[in-house]
């Protein structure tokens, strides 16, 4: 997920007022209960079709010979002599490799292995039904099986974007119009609520239990990051941002655009699930920023921002939509995206990287 920048830079009129530092609240009650309760995110398609599961385990350090494993299982016909490998480098909690046989690659098998400890972080059963709900709509590639450390599913051609692809208007209104068609995603009737809370709740936990003795001297006390949620889940829960089904994960590098056909996918599912609309959308933007080498001057301009967004509404709401509108909506995404100058803290989702 994306990460706040690390140095204050003004970015949009939107921000949050924030308070006098007050007592600390048990920000994290509901979602103690719900954890009590077992609560579970929302499970997608009640009767999707079973994918094949093989009982393999890939080495994440040796992973042809486990993936070649696979490759029979999946593609009996082809001779293993003939298996040509690439490997991907672009994961960043999970390795990936491409089996095929044909140069074109028409016919290509692509085979993730989990990262090392990421069952901390990510349901992995949540992440194939969200794999089978986006196959469902036309978002998402076929998968294939699943083994025991990982999946196997469709190589979709294109290329994977950079920060500097994702500011081009062309591009960004491809993904836009993509973004408006997940979050047009509905599994049942009903509208579950927002995952960012419950989500939040385990990093925390995992916060306190797993790296809190190691957390260095420059790292914000856990008292001070509980109050820093109490207070983020109190105004950002009053915004009234609608709950859709997000992705929730838009990194460049999960956006891949195919030039023949005109149009951009998302891949990644790990993290997908019902949140707030502006919640998946500000993540977005914090990317414009950058990865390895972090410029949040180069954060979406205003005029930036409601361009996107203009071509998002357009795209959801199947018809013109007013300025008022698109500025409402643009009042949400910049505070769901938080600036830096608005919180004491460096982001939670940093700190359990940590973890991985």
């Amino acid at each position: 997920m994306a990460a706040p920048p690390s140095a204050p830079v003004p970015r949009s009129p939107c921000y949050l007022k924030r308070p006098a530092p007050g007592p600390q609240c048990s920000w994290g009650m509901e979602e103690r209960a719900a954890a009590g309760a077992r609560c579970r995110e929302s499970p997608g398609p009640l009767r999707a079709a079973a994918v094949p599961y093989f009982g393999i385990s890939v080495q994440q350090d040796d992973i042809l010979p486990g993936a070649l494993r696979l490759i029979q299982e999946l593609r009996p016909h082809w001779k293993p002599e003939q298996v040509r490998t690439k490997r991907f480098t672009d994961g960043i909690t999970n390795k990936l490799v491409a089996c095929y046989v044909e140069e074109d690659m028409r016919d290509c098998v692509l085979v993730r292995v989990y990262g090392e400890r990421t069952e901390l972080l990510v349901d992995r059963e949540n992440e194939v039904r969200n794999f089978q709900l986006l196959r469902a709509h036309g978002c998402a590639p076929k998968l294939y099986c699943t083994f025991q450390n990982g999946l196997c599913y469709e190589y979709m051609p294109g290329v994977a974007l950079g920060p500097e692809h994702i500011r081009e208007p062309r591009l960004f209104r491809l993904i836009a119009l993509e973004m408006a068609k997940i979050h047009t995603i509905h599994t049942n009737g009903s509208l579950p609520k927002p995952i960012l809370w419950h989500k939040m709740h385990n990093y925390f936990t995992l916060v306190k239990n797993e790296i809190n003795p190691s957390l260095s001297a420059d790292v914000p006390k856990i008292e001070v990051l509980e109050r820093e949620l109490a207070w983020l889940k109190e105004h950002l829960s009053q915004l009234d941002s609608p709950v859709v089904f997000c992705h929730n994960d838009l990194l460049c590098k999960n956006i891949i655009y195919d030039s023949t056909k005109g149009h951009v996918r998302f891949i990644d599912y790990e993290y997908a699930g019902y949140n707030y609309q502006a919640f998946d959308i500000g993540n977005h933007f914090n990317e414009f920023a950058g990865v390895n080498e972090v410029d949040y001057c180069r954060y979406p301009a205003r005029e930036t921002q409601l361009q996107w967004l203009r071509y998002y509404l357009q795209a959801q709401k199947g018809m013109a939509v007013t300025s008022r509108e698109v500025e409402r909506l643009y009042v949400q995404v910049n505070k769901f995206a938080l600036p830096l100058e608005e919180i004491e803290n460096v982001s939670l989702i940093l700190l359990v990287s940590l973890l991985c």
